[in-house]
């Protein structure tokens, strides 16, 4: 618990021993501020790190928890496409069992058409008795005509005539026999394919293969069963991963509330130790970033006076996004009269000292028009997490750091944190915030960051 004291007349410069009350000890209260200072700064540190580590798990969690959300998506996919095998394979065995009654239809066509197939064989065997049988009347009768003579040539040219037309006959009814002959064999290997002899138990090929169809079917039917049971326990495991992740996602959201009130206390501990007037290690950084936020304020407050710029450009929030950067860019109305005014002083702060890690005036919104030259390089296409670390300039930073910096409207503000400096790289700093102001009104603040 932090003890909160009244303030009292000011320790001289020259007498660094205040004594508590008569006849008690005296006490180094220079020496007290600046451990209470180191042992503040360290805690905000630490604060600090906490803090980072937990921003860090809680986007880990997050992620985490969009790709179980995504895996259950893919997952119930999966099922509904299990689902249609399962339909679809019932369908392909109905569909099979019309197949074999079709089959068996055309096996009784088959057969029937065997049956025809054998009385037109009969008829062309009778065909062919008949023929034969006119071809010896005809013979005879041939005989017989010359005998008669010169009466009977007439009747010969036609017993001749009949005989030939027999011969063509028997020779027709032989060629269709011969023809029914190979039909019938053929179609009753068909039908011996087709058929299914239940009694021999002997199956047609086309029945092995429909039974080779529903075999496959059944076992297509049998794995997806398998397959949407292990589905369905799989998505009762997902759904327990989703809630346990959110779960934890909320306790790591709560554990950031609580570490940032800690940074907060810690932060306010520094501060108020920064401000009892005794001289600690960052005193000389704030008394720098107040004075460049000063001297910042006196330099728009003169381009405003001299009509350089209107009061409306100068508090423009008309961010414009500047086409193909990433991290995305901006640009606004005063940023070229920052671009002018503001680096010889941003610079010279930022040469302060080695601590120093930079200097940059961001408007009220955490919007960056110009940052120290070390930063402000053109990007790279294709390159972002280069750009992130070297092309900070025209960049807008609203996280908890930059916003409080932004709006801060006390003579100074101190804080830690971790500093993304891209591609998984992180830097502890502090960073004093000091308001600059134009024509009365708080335009934004100096962000000033010493290095731990």
């Amino acid at each position: 618990m932090l003890a909160v004291f009244k303030k009292t007349a000011p320790v001289p410069a020259n007498d660094s021993r205040v004594d508590e009350m008569p006849g008690a000890p005296a006490i180094d209260a220079r020496a007290l501020v600046q451990s209470l200072q180191k042992e503040a700064s360290g805690l905000g540190r630490e604060a600090a790190e906490v803090r980072g580590v937990i921003d860090d798990t809680i986007r880990i969690s997050s992620r985490q928890t969009e790709a179980v959300g995504s895996l259950a998506q893919q997952l119930q996919g999966i099922q509904r496409s299990q689902a249609a095998i399962g339909s679809f394979s019932e369908q392909s065995l109905r569909s099979v069992g019309q197949a074999r009654q079709a089959v068996e239809e055309v096996g009784r066509e088959v057969g029937a058409i065997v049956d025809t197939l054998r009385e037109v064989a009969n008829a062309a065997q009778q065909i062919t008795q008949i023929a034969i049988q006119t071809r010896l009347v005809a013979f005879n009768a041939s005989v017989e005509a010359k005998r008669a003579g010169e009466a009977g040539r007439g009747f010969g040219v036609v017993a001749d005539a009949v005989k030939d037309l027999a011969a063509k006959v028997e020779a027709s009814s032989k060629e269709i026999m011969s023809t029914v002959g190979t039909l019938d064999s053929r179609i009753d290997a068909l039908s011996r394919e087709i058929r299914t002899d239940e009694s021999a138990g002997r199956q047609g090929a086309f029945h092995k293969a429909l039974t080779a169809v529903e075999t496959d079917v059944h076992h297509i039917t049998e794995a997806a069963c398998e397959s949407r049971g292990v589905s369905d326990a799989m998505s009762g495991h997902m759904s327990l991963i989703d809630r346990e992740s959110r779960q934890a996602t909320e306790a790591l959201q709560n554990a950031m509330v609580r570490s940032e009130a800690f940074l907060k206390v810690s932060e306010h501990l520094m501060e108020v130790i920064a401000a009892c007037g005794i001289e600690t290690e960052d005193s000389a950084f704030i008394k720098a970033a107040q004075q460049g936020a000063a001297e910042l304020s006196q330099l728009l407050d003169g381009a405003l006076r001299e009509g350089k710029i209107s009061m409306a450009d100068l508090f423009d929030e008309n961010y414009r996004a500047i086409e193909g950067t990433n991290p995305q860019q901006h640009m606004t109305r005063f940023a070229e009269l920052t671009d002018r005014l503001f680096p010889p002083v941003q610079e010279r702060l930022l040469g302060m000292s080695s601590k120093t890690f930079y200097c940059a005036a961001v408007d009220r919104n955490g919007y960056l028009p110009t940052h120290n030259r070390k930063y402000s390089h053109a990007q790279r296409r294709g390159d972002p997490v280069w750009n992130a670390a070297n092309c900070r300039n025209r960049r807008i930073f609203n996280d908890r750091t930059a916003l409080a910096s932004a709006r801060n409207h006390k003579p100074f503000l101190l804080q830690t944190y971790r500093r993304d400096m891209g591609g998984g790289k992180f830097v502890l700093m502090k960073e004093i915030a000091a308001p600059i102001t134009v024509g009365g009104r708080h335009w934004g603040g100096l962000r000033f960051a010493i290095a731990f």
